[in-house]
């Protein structure tokens, strides 16, 4: 008789440890996009606004390199870590290729 198939959980991510604070982070933000739509509800001051959605811009930078360090520390270094040069190597035109839309968005 064969036992039973365990599940397993899904591999954390690097991000996973700081999974409630960028949640946090996130469920403000979105906090301030509703506030912005409210100021356009409100007519208020074009640069109030602008202001704001700088601010919101500059919020998701920082989760966005948040992740980005998390990923390069946890899922590009067990890549190389493993051994296994097709693994590394898609690791790492991963990380390029997020580099590179970072770089786009500028």
């Amino acid at each position: 008789m064969t036992e039973p198939a365990v599940e397993r959980p899904a591999p954390a991510h690097g991000y996973t440890a700081q999974r409630s604070a960028l949640v946090k982070r996130m469920r403000r933000i979105e906090g301030q996009a509703r506030g912005i739509e409210k100021m356009i509800t409100e007519d208020r001051y074009c640069i109030d606004i602008l202001t704001q959605i700088a601010a919101i811009g500059t919020a998701l930078q920082a989760v966005a390199f948040k992740i980005l360090d998390d990923h390069v520390n946890h899922c590009v270094k067990e890549a190389f870590a493993s051994g296994d040069e097709l693994v590394a190597a898609e690791k790492s035109r991963e990380l390029l290729d997020a580099v590179h839309r970072f770089a786009r968005t500028r």
